[in-house]
C-alpha cells in the first residue's frame, strides 16, 4: 500500500504497541538464546511519568531492543512499588476529602481500601510506559505486594534475623511528626531556615565555680525547647577553662535537674563558650556523646510524642505547664520553644544578644540548615524509639569488593568514589515504618518481652509453646527493603519449583545491567546489591552481584540548567511533549542528549528537530518507494559496481561498527548522534541524490564521459541502484530502531509484506563488507565539492539552482568521468573543462589540496559584490571584538548571570564564523 504523505505519529504509536503486546513480541522467546535481562527500577503504583522516568526507561528501551535485534533472549522485568508511604497517603487524602479518616476503620478494613485504590487508580505509569514504547514483558508485571514477592521479603527478613543481621534496638530515628512514622536520612532534605541562636546560662551546682569567678557556664542552642530533656555538658577534655569543672554538675533551670560536666571533643573550644549541652534523647551527635559518656539508650531522656507535643520524662522533672505544648508555635498559640526562652528570661538565665548597634536582643539571628520530611514536609524530629535495624555495615562488604574487583562495573566511573565513600561509612539500616500499607514484620512478642521471628504465625506460636499469647509487631518495612529484591525475587525466588515450567532464576539471574539515576544509588542500588549477593551464591558460596554494569544517568533539568520543581513551575510533562512531536522524537532526544556525568538541559528546539529527522525519514521512505525501491532480502550487502553504491555499502559498515561500540561502552549520545549523521547526512542529503540520475538518466554535461549509456547497461546500474538503496534503508531502520520504534516498524513494513518477521524480531546488521576505499574516496570528494560549491553560490548572492562553468585540473578528468552524472545533477555545472581557466575575476574553491575555478565575469557584480561582502564583513568584526572584550572583562563573567555569559560566547562565536565565513568569500574574489 502507497504510505500516507504525512507522517502522524499519534496514528502509528498505538497501532504498533498493540500489535508489538498482543502478539507476545516483548516476551523471552529464544530458549537457545544467550539471555540479556534487565529489571526496571519499579516506579511507585501512586507515580504517573515524569520526565525523569522518560529519560531511565528510553535508555533502557534502547538496550532492550538492541540486544534482542542481536539475537539474544531478552527479557525486561517490569512493575510497580507498593510505595508505602506515598500510598497511605493518598488513600488517607482520599478519605478525608469523604469527611472520613484512617483510624475510623480497622487495620485490614483500611488496607482493603488501599487495595481498592490501587485496583481502580493504581498502575496508571504503566500505561503511560507503554505509550513511550517500553518493549517491557507486561505479561510478567510484578507489585511489591503480590504473594510470592511478599513471601521473598518475609523470607529475607527471617533469614537475616536468624543469622544476627536484622535486630531490633533503641536508637534515635528521623521522626516525621506529619506521617508520625520514622524515615530513612534519604528521605530527609536539608533547607536552610531563617532562625535563632539562644545563649543561656547554667548553674554550677554545689557552689562550684569556673576559674574566672563565674558560677555557671554559658551554652548556646537553636533548639531551646529540647534543654527540657538535657543530661549533660560537654567541655572539649584540652580546653583550660573547663578543666577544673569536668565531673562536677549543673543544675538546670525550669527542671532542677542535676546533670555532669563531662569531657568529650566534640565540644569546640573555638565555638562560642566551647561547652555544649546534650539532650541525647534528641540530638544524633548528642546520641553519641551520651553513648560515650556511659548513657544507656533505654536511660537517655525522651521529651515528645509523636506529633510532637511535650511529654514527661522519666524522671518526672519537666513542669506541668509545658506538658501537652508541641514544640514549635502553632499561629498565634506559643509551643514549648517560646516558653523555655520565656522561663529563661525571667528568671535571669537568658544572656542577651547585642547586634553591631549596640541594641540587645533575646537571640542572636541565625541561618540554619534544619531538616524536613520529603514528603511529611514538617521539621525532623530526632526521636529516640525502638525500632528494628539491618546490619548494613556487614552486608555492604561484599558489594564493595564486587566494585572494587570488576565484579560490578559502574560507568561512569567517577560514581565509584560516591559508592565507597557511603559504604564505608554506611549506618544501621532502620527498616521498620509506622505504617498500616506494606509488609508487615513477622515479630510477635510475648508478655514478658520475648521476640519470636517467623515466616509465619503458626511458627511463631509453635516457637512460643502453647498458652503464651502473642501479639504482632504493627510496623511495616520500608519500602526500599522490599524492592532490593527487585532483581531476583521477581524471577520466582523463593520458589521450590518453577513456574510453569520456567526457571527464570537460574536463566535471568545476574542481570546484565542495571539503569538508575544517580539519585537512587543508596536508596535502592547499593541495597540491591548487598540483599543480591548475601541470598545469591554460587556453587562455592560466593554472593553473586545482581547485575554486570550499573548505569547511572544524570537529571534532566529545565532548560535554564536549574532543577525541576512544582514549586518553580518548571517542570516538564513528558506525554505533553509525546503528544506535540512523537515518542520517538522525545527518546531519541533522551538518547542523544544522555552524556556520560552530565546532566539533560530540556530543548524543544532539539525536539522538534528529531521530529523533523522522523518526517525526513518519512519522506525519504515514500521517495524510495515511488521509484521502485523495496524490503531487502539480505542481511549481507548486496554486490555493487557504482562507487556510489560501494561507498554507501562502506558507511553502513562504519555505522553499524560505531553503533556496536558506542552502545557497548553505554555512550548513548554517541550511538544516537552516529545514526542520524548517517540517516540524514549520507542517505537522505547524498545518497539520494546521488541516485536519482542513474533510477532515471539525465543526458551527461557537456564534453563529461563518454556519451550515452546503453539501455540494457542503463538497467543493470538501475538495478543495482535499487537493491542496494533498499538494503541500505532496511539496515537503516533496524540501527534506528531502539531509538525510534514506532517510525522504523511503520516504515520497515511499508516497504515490504513482512507481517510474519516485524522489525522488532529482525536480525542486527551484519554487512559483511568493508568500506571500498577508492569509492569512498571518490564520492566523498564529490560532496565536498558540491559543498564547496553550494557555500560559494550562498556567499556570492547566487541562487542554488545556478548554471555555472568550470576548470578542473588535468588530474582529476578520470574521476570526473566516473561521477559524470552526478556532478551534473548535484554540481550544477553547465560545463567542465580541463584547459586553464580565463583571465578575469573568479571564485578559487580548494578541494582535497587541488584548485578548481569557477569564473564570474558577466556572472555577477563584481565590484558590488566586493563591497556588500567588505561592510558585511566590518560588521561582523566589530561585533566580534565587542563581544570578545566583554568576555575578557572579569566583572562581567564574575558578576552577570550565568545564562548571559553562555550568551555573550554562543554570540562571540556566531559573530566569529561569520567574519571567517566572509573573509573567505572576498578571497574566493580573485
Amino acid at each position: 500500500m502507497p504510505m500516507e504523505k504525512t507522517f502522524d505519529p499519534a496514528s502509528i504509536e498505538a497501532k504498533w504497541a498493540h500489535i508489538w503486546e498482543s502478539r507476545g513480541l516483548f516476551r523471552p522467546h529464544r530458549p537457545d538464546a544467550q539471555p540479556f535481562t534487565i529489571v526496571n527500577p519499579p516506579p511507585n503504583v501512586t507515580g504517573a511519568l515524569h520526565i525523569g522516568h522518560a529519560l531511565d526507561n528510553t535508555l533502557q528501551d534502547v538496550l532492550v531492543r538492541y540486544e534482542r535485534l542481536r539475537g539474544k533472549d531478552a527479557l525486561w522485568v517490569v512493575g510497580t512499588d507498593h510505595a508505602g508511604i506515598a500510598t497511605q497517603m493518598v488513600v488517607e487524602r482520599q478519605l478525608e476529602a469523604k469527611g472520613e479518616k484512617r483510624v475510623h476503620f480497622t487495620r485490614d478494613a483500611f488496607v482493603d481500601k488501599v487495595w481498592e485504590w490501587k485496583a481502580e487508580s493504581g498502575g496508571q505509569i504503566t500505561g503511560q510506559l507503554r505509550r513511550l514504547g517500553c518493549s517491557m514483558d507486561w505479561s510478567r508485571e510484578q507489585f511489591t505486594m503480590d504473594p510470592h514477592f511478599t513471601k521473598a521479603v518475609v523470607k529475607v527478613f527471617v533469614d537475616l534475623h536468624k543469622q544476627g543481621l536484622i535486630y531490633r534496638d533503641k536508637r534515635l530515628v528521623n521522626w516525621d511528626p506529619a506521617l508520625k512514622t520514622a524515615i530513612s536520612d534519604l528521605e530527609v532534605e536539608t533547607r536552610e531556615v531563617q532562625g535563632s541562636f539562644w545563649h543561656f546560662k547554667y548553674p554550677l551546682a554545689d557552689g562550684v565555680t569556673l576559674d574566672d569567678g563565674r558560677d555557671y557556664i554559658e551554652v548556646a542552642t537553636t533548639r531551646p525547647e529540647t534543654m527540657l530533656a538535657d543530661m549533660a555538658v560537654a567541655v572539649h577534655p584540652d580546653d583550660d577553662r573547663y578543666k577544673s569543672v569536668i565531673g562536677k554538675f549543673v543544675e538546670l533551670p525550669i527542671t532542677g535537674r542535676r546533670v555532669p560536666i563531662i569531657a568529650d571533643e566534640h565540644a569546640d573550644p573555638e565555638l562560642g563558650s566551647g561547652a555544649v549541652k546534650i539532650t541525647p534523647g534528641h540530638d544524633f551527635n548528642d546520641f553519641e556523646v551520651g553513648k560515650r559518656a556511659g548513657f544507656k539508650a533505654s536511660e537517655m531522656l525522651n521529651m515528645l510524642d509523636g506529633d510532637a507535643n511535650v511529654i514527661q520524662t522519666a524522671d518526672g522533672l519537666i513542669p506541668d505547664e509545658f506538658l501537652g505544648l508541641h514544640r514549635f508555635k502553632h499561629g498565634d498559640t506559643d509551643g514549648a520553644r517560646e516558653l523555655v526562652v520565656a522561663r529563661m528570661k525571667e528568671g535571669g538565665f537568658l544572656i542577651p544578644h547585642v547586634d553591631k548597634d549596640g541594641n540587645e536582643h533575646d537571640a542572636e539571628p541565625r541561618t540554619i540548615q534544619t531538616p524536613f520530611g520529603d514528603r511529611g514536609g514538617v521539621v525532623i524530629e530526632p526521636w529516640l524509639t525502638d525500632q528494628w535495624y539491618v546490619d548494613a555495615e556487614k552486608l555492604a562488604q561484599a558489594p564493595l569488593q564486587a566494585v572494587r574487583n570488576g565484579d560490578i562495573n559502574i560507568v561512569p566511573k567517577t560514581w565509584e568514589k560516591t559508592f565507597f565513600n557511603w559504604m564505608e561509612n554506611i549506618q544501621p539500616w532502620c527498616v521498620s515504618r509506622q505504617l498500616w500499607w506494606g509488609h508487615r514484620i513477622p515479630a510477635w512478642y510475648a508478655e514478658d518481652g520475648r521476640i519470636f521471628v517467623a515466616e509465619s504465625e503458626e511458627e511463631a506460636q509453635a516457637e512460643a509453646g502453647e498458652g503464651v499469647a502473642l501479639t504482632r509487631d504493627p510496623d511495616v518495612l520500608d519500602t526500599w527493603f522490599s524492592s532490593a529484591l527487585w532483581p531476583f525475587a521477581t524471577l520466582g525466588w523463593p520458589q521450590d519449583a518453577p513456574r510453569s515450567g520456567e526457571d527464570l532464576l537460574a536463566r535471568h539471574y545476574p542481570n546484565d545491567v542495571l539503569i538508575s539515576g544517580f539519585d537512587i544509588l543508596f536508596f535502592w542500588d547499593a541495597r540491591m546489591a548487598m540483599q543480591g549477593m548475601h541470598f545469591m551464591r554460587d556453587e562455592k558460596g560466593k554472593g553473586i552481584p545482581p547485575w554486570k554494569t550499573l548505569y547511572l544517568h544524570g537529571l534532566v533539568r529545565a532548560p535554564d540548567g536549574s532543577k525541576m520543581s512544582k514549586s518553580k513551575g518548571n517542570v516538564v510533562d513528558p506525554l505533553g511533549l509525546i503528544d506535540q512531536y512523537g515518542a520517538d522524537a522525545l527518546r531519541f532526544f533522551m538518547a542523544a542528549m544522555e552524556s556520560q556525568g552530565r546532566d539533560i538541559k530540556m530543548d524543544e528546539a532539539r525536539l522538534a528537530g528529531y521530529r523533523n529527522f522522523a518526517t525526513k525519514l518519512w519522506n525519504a521512505t515514500r521517495f524510495c518507494q515511488s521509484n521502485g525501491i523495496s524490503a531487502s532480502t539480505s542481511l549481507a550487502a548486496p554486490s555493487a559496481t557504482l562507487p556510489l553504491n560501494r561507498w554507501i555499502i562502506g558507511e553502513v559498515a562504519d555505522t553499524v561498527a560505531a553503533l556496536d561500540k558506542a552502545l557497548a561502552a553505554f555512550r548513548f549520545d554517541e550511538a544516537a548522534n552516529a545514526i542520524y549523521s548517517f540517516a540524514w547526512d549520507r542517505f537522505c542529503d547524498w545518497y539520494l541524490e546521488l541516485i536519482k540520475p542513474v533510477l532515471s538518466p539525465l543526458p551527461p554535461a557537456g564534453g563529461v564521459g563518454g556519451g550515452p549509456v546503453s539501455e540494457q547497461a542503463e538497467g543493470a546500474e538501475a538495478l543495482e541502484t535499487r537493491a542496494v538503496a533498499g538494503w541500505v534503508l532496511d539496515q537503516i531502520l533496524v540501527m534506528l530502531h531502539p531509538f525510534m520504534p514506532f517510525i522504523t516498524e511503520e516504515l520497515w513494513a511499508s516497504l515490504g509484506e513482512r507481517d510474519a518477521y516485524p522489525l522488532i524480531t529482525a536480525k542486527w546488521p551484519e554487512p559483511q563488507a568493508t568500506r571500498d576505499a577508492e569509492a569512498s574516496a571518490d564520492i566523498n570528494w564529490l560532496i565536498k565539492l558540491v559543498g564547496e560549491l553550494r557555500g560559494a553560490k550562498a556567499e556570492l548572492g547566487l541562487p542554488p539552482g545556478a548554471r555555472l562553468a568550470a576548470h578542473f585540473p588535468e588530474t582529476l578528468k578520470n574521476r570526473a568521468d566516473k561521477l559524470a552524472a552526478q556532478l551534473d545533477r548535484l554540481a550544477r555545472l553547465d560545463s567542465i573543462s580541463f584547459d586553464p581557466a580565463p583571465a578575469g575575476a573568479s571564485a578559487q574553491l580548494v578541494v582535497e589540496g587541488e584548485t578548481i575555478t569557477v569564473p564570474l565575469e558577466g556572472v555577477i557584480d563584481l565590484a558590488a559584490e566586493r563591497e556588500r561582502l567588505s561592510k558585511a564583513l566590518a560588521a561582523a568584526t566589530k561585533e566580534r571584538d565587542s563581544l570578545a572584550a566583554r568576555l575578557s572583562n572579569a566583572n562581567f563573567v564574575e558578576r552577570a548571570k550565568p545564562e548571559a555569559v553562555e550568551k555573550a560566547r554562543a554570540d562571540h562565536e556566531a559573530k566569529a564564523a561569520e567574519a571567517d565565513r566572509l573573509t573567505a568569500a572576498l578571497a574566493r574574489l580573485s
